[in-house]
């Protein structure tokens, strides 16, 4: 009798399970999503790298190099320079990752010399990645090398290791590329967190139907809403800001201005969305739970703090683009790091601000639908 009891019990607790359809999604769905987009986001490769080099073609090593880059799967030729100098230009307009610059009589050298005949220029406002390209570029490089000595000079030379340089940050910190990410990571849990309890605590506490008969219309309401926080995120933002630049030593080589103004823009996006979710949730349990967990991990694997967008399949890279913190990103570290102005930041500002408009009007919308 027990057992029937029991296997009833079971029984009745798989029917409540299959009942609720969020719990099926969260405990069915949600882990093979995860696992697909782990499987293929998070990923320390180096895929597509768009190389500039610099050099004469006129030289069989030279040209043998150029065509071993631009053959390999990892890596494709987009550029050639006149000078080495003009490699900041192709970083700052985002046309080139790296740079690779071959020294005068490049192929005479390599047998004859035992100076480094390439010279690698990485984007140093990403670390991790300008770290790995280098490296991978300085072994197809030094492969070459060895190839073209045992070619030229009939037997083998030791290949020489080319001197790696990174712009904007010789000095390899990571905090240039950890305090961007970070920055964008706080400021959108934060600001859409704050939000997301606004409108569905008026719901619990019963003061919702004071707004049904309230002469404000639904657009003054949610910005009504909005302000107080949009307030603390400014407080926030110059907190974060402080401590960057004078604890972990991030420089601000641009306009403070203009990051004022993308982080003013970012943080209205962030705000947007919280009230969307706070519109849509019904209760406060369920709106932290969506910020959580559905705005966390997207924005820690698709926007590019850890891994690179560049780097995954076409299909994720077009999904991280409508997540608003990678945008926030790219900004931060063209401005701070890059010393970019605004003509460089001109297409992410605008796609943050497109972002907000859109979240914000559906925002309204929805809440309208819910005031009838």
């Amino acid at each position: 009798m027990r057992m029937k009891e029991f296997a009833a019990s079971v029984v009745k607790e798989f029917r409540h399970i299959f009942r609720d359809r969020r719990t099926v999604l969260i405990a069915m769905v949600m882990p093979v999503v995860q696992i697909i987009l782990f499987g293929f986001a998070v990923s320390t490769e180096v895929n597509d790298v768009r190389v500039a080099f610099c050099g004469d073609l006129s030289d069989p090593a030279v040209r043998q190099a150029v065509d071993r880059i631009d053959h390999n799967k990892y890596l494709r030729i987009v550029s050639r320079l006149s000078r080495p100098e003009e490699a900041e230009g192709l970083f700052r307009r985002n046309l080139a990752d790296v740079a690779i610059c071959f020294d005068r009589e490049y192929g005479s050298r390599i047998v004859s010399s035992g100076h480094a005949g390439a010279r690698i220029i990485g984007d140093g406002s990403d670390p991790n990645t300008a770290q790995m390209i280098a490296s991978y570029l300085k072994g197809v490089i030094q492969a070459e090398q060895a190839d073209v000595a045992v070619e030229l000079a009939g037997e083998m030379t030791p290949s020489m290791t080319p001197v790696v340089q990174l712009m904007y940050n010789p000095a390899m910190k990571s905090s240039y590329n950890f305090v961007p990410g970070v920055m964008g990571l706080i400021l959108m849990l934060i600001c859409s967190m704050m939000t997301s309890v606004s409108i569905v605590r008026e719901k619990e506490t019963g003061t919702l139907e004071l707004l049904l008969v309230s002469p404000v219309k639904p657009l003054w309401i949610i910005v009504s809403k909005m302000i107080p926080y949009l307030v603390l995120s400014a407080v926030n933002f110059a907190s974060i800001l402080l401590l960057s630049h004078y604890v972990m030593e991030v420089p601000v080589n641009g306009s403070i201005l203009l990051l004022c103004a993308a982080a003013f823009i970012f943080v209205a996006t962030s705000l947007a969305l919280g009230l969307l979710i706070s519109v849509i949730s019904p209760n406060q349990r369920t709106a932290l739970l969506i910020c959580g967990m559905g705005l966390t991990m997207p924005t820690m694997i698709f926007s590019g703090i850890i891994f690179p967008c560049e780097s995954m399949p076409a299909v994720l890279q077009w999904f991280s683009d409508i997540i608003p913190a990678k945008w926030f990103i790219i900004i931060v570290k063209k401005v701070m790091i890059q010393g970019d102005g605004l003509a460089s930041a001109a297409e992410e500002l605008v796609i943050l601000t497109v972002m907000a408009v859109i979240l914000l009007a559906v925002s309204i919308r929805s809440f309208r639908t819910r005031l009838q």
